[in-house]
């Protein structure tokens, strides 16, 4: 009898595993995760650094990182362990991958020490992250099928966290769209890549449907989004909010189709910045006129006007930033 409970009981456990495998849940920081798994050190904040210092992912650690010319291998690497990681107003978003199938992720809000406060699990894989510039709305993209946007055997899941209220939108994909100036409806809507402006209601995303992709402006407290602009993908908002760097489809190569531009929102007009290899990333802007990426296992910097040419930042880094 002894043994037929413990079956049971081993029985009903993966269960209970499996059906919440795609649930977001939240759990609060009481339950605090170690120091080795959340790697906060005493006196390692997002204020560290010289004003500008660049934050990122450390390759080799998977841990969140500073240049630190001071320190071995000219970084201190002390934050949590992350597959994408941003951070803006004091506030860090941390998304770790979960070993495991069906794939699934956990979402880690931290503060300006890098502790976590926050955690959601979700199911997919990570692969965008965002922090409004006062910290307090947040955005993700995982993968809910497929691992790359060079094909079109894949689906995305988009969430907006506002931690002010605690409001979660699971998915955005359910938003009124605009497009051509009619409402569209389609299954295949799919969004990634959120950047927020100052005012943390208007934001910009891609939308993908009908074999396209668009450049939408979105408005939470409206509920409503419009598309802008064909080709647009992943999207970054200056600090100004007068521009956006993007990645653009330049070619049906699936090894390399995409390049870097510059998009004036004032009169949709672009230029391609002196990036000539093709990038896959959301990339950021580290200053008012400089654009940071990660290619090929390392940070690279190029001026946003198009002149110049690239200039890598740190080798062994994704997830390029500068808190703000």
């Amino acid at each position: 009898m002894t043994r037929h409970r413990s079956l049971w009981a081993l029985v009903l456990g993966f269960l209970l595993l499996a059906g919440g495998a795609g649930a977001y849940t939240w759990h609060a920081a009481g339950r605090a995760a170690s120091a080795a798994e959340t790697g906060a050190g005493a006196g390692f904040t997002l204020d560290d650094g010289s004003p500008g210092a660049l934050w990122f992912r450390d390759t080799a650690s998977g841990r969140v990182a500073r240049l630190d010319a001071s320190a071995p291998g000219g970084r201190t690497a002390l934050g949590p362990r992350c597959d994408r990681f941003h951070a803006a107003g004091g506030t860090a978003l941390c998304l770790q991958r979960r070993p495991g199938v069906p794939a699934r992720s956990y979402v880690l809000v931290l503060d300006r020490r890098l502790r976590e406060q926050r955690r959601m699990s979700l199911p997919g894989i990570p692969n965008r992250a965002r922090v409004s510039a006062s910290g307090r709305v947040l955005a993700w993209t995982t993968f809910a099928t497929g691992d790359s946007y060079a094909t079109s055997a894949f689906s995305t899941r988009t969430s907006i966290l506002d931690l002010r209220t605690g409001y979660l939108i699971k998915n955005i994909e359910q938003i009124p769209l605009t497009l051509d100036g009619r409402r569209h409806h389609a299954p295949d809507v799919n969004y990634w890549g959120v950047s927020f402006a100052r005012d943390d209601n208007r934001f910009y995303a891609t939308v993908g449907t009908g074999g396209h992709t668009y450049l939408v402006e979105g408005d939470l407290r409206k509920w409503s989004a419009r598309a802008l602009k064909e080709n647009v993908e992943c999207p970054s908002l200056s600090p100004d909010g007068t521009r956006i760097a993007y990645k653009k489809k330049v070619s049906d190569d699936v090894r390399a189709p995409w390049r870097l531009f510059v998009l004036d929102l004032a009169t949709l007009r672009e230029h391609p910045l002196a990036e000539p290899r093709s990038v896959d990333d959301q990339a950021s802007w580290t200053g008012p006129d400089t654009i940071a990426y990660a290619h090929g296992g390392a940070v690279w910097k190029v001026p946003a006007d198009g002149t110049g040419s690239p200039r890598r930042s740190a080798a062994g880094a994704t997830s390029p930033v500068v808190p703000r």
